[in-house]
């Protein structure tokens, strides 16, 4: 009960401080079969029964072929405790693996998006709910500053391109320790995707030692899930919201140092 409880406070507090989920909603949940995405279903399914406002939760699966084990008993598990399930064979992802077995992950996503935009349509859901946790966050983020030069993450909360979908995330204070923990004591069939199994991956590389710094006692993912949310501006390079003259004392004279520095 205690690890159930705080992954729903945690959840609660993503869904209330970014809005993610409002009264009359439908929000779908994109199962893979992971136990991220299980424990987002069930903690979903949870809060629904306590929430203050009324809002129905439906579950989907889109199959690109990469499952390593037959997806069904995620959905027999599903369908015995009465959750609305929707399996959808995406044929072009499938081709995709025959046609060009070397393609990268974002050619994947962009057809698994169209799926799952096709897929909520039909639903007639105006709300769908991804997977990504704390871990993938805290990935993201050191990825985008160490690769592209980027200062940047996943957003909690965006819309479709055409403004059809809300996506939101609601597990991004849940680190993957907890997912792993919840989905096995839920009993929930875990299956994998071979794209997990991929290695020598830069995103391995986050991972591993984002795991090594935990490992040492350091809570890394916690302080930098926390520092996405507490940006300084002017202490950052983009000339945007660079404004010295709004700036202490101490600043001004560090800026002003840092300038004399660069003349003959």
């Amino acid at each position: 009960m205690h690890l159930e409880r705080t992954i729903l406070r945690k959840v609660g507090e993503a869904i209330s401080r970014f809005q993610m989920i409002r009264d009359g909603d439908h929000v779908a949940v994109g199962v893979s079969g992971g136990k991220d995405s299980l424990t987002l279903l069930e903690a979903l399914l949870l809060l629904q029964k306590r929430a203050p406002i009324n809002f129905r939760v439906s579950a989907f699966t889109i199959e690109q072929g990469k499952f390593l084990r037959p997806i069904q008993p995620v959905g027999e598990y599903l369908r015995s405790r009465n959750v609305d399930w929707t399996y959808v064979q995406d044929q072009s992802s499938i081709d995709l693996i025959e046609d060009q077995p070397d393609h990268g992950c974002d050619v994947c996503s962009r057809f698994r998006r169209r799926a799952v935009y096709s897929v909520a349509r039909k639903l007639g859901a105006n709300v769908v709910a991804l997977g990504h946790t704390a871990d993938d966050f805290c990935e993201a983020f050191l990825r985008n500053a160490m690769f592209t030069g980027r200062t940047s993450a996943l957003p909690p909360v965006t819309l479709s391109r055409a403004g059809e979908f809300r996506l939101v995330r609601p597990l991004v204070y849940v680190t993957e320790d907890l997912t792993s923990a919840f989905a096995a004591a839920m009993g929930a069939p875990v299956i994998p995707c071979g794209c997990s199994q991929k290695t020598g991956t830069v995103r391995n590389t986050i991972r591993s030692f984002l795991s090594t710094m935990e490992g040492e006692g350091h809570s890394v993912k916690e302080s930098l899930i926390g520092a996405m949310g507490n940006i300084e501006t002017k202490r950052l390079l983009d000339p945007r919201y660079f404004a010295p003259e709004g700036g202490t004392e101490d600043s001004e004279r560090a800026g002003t140092q840092l300038v004399s520095l660069q003349l003959p």
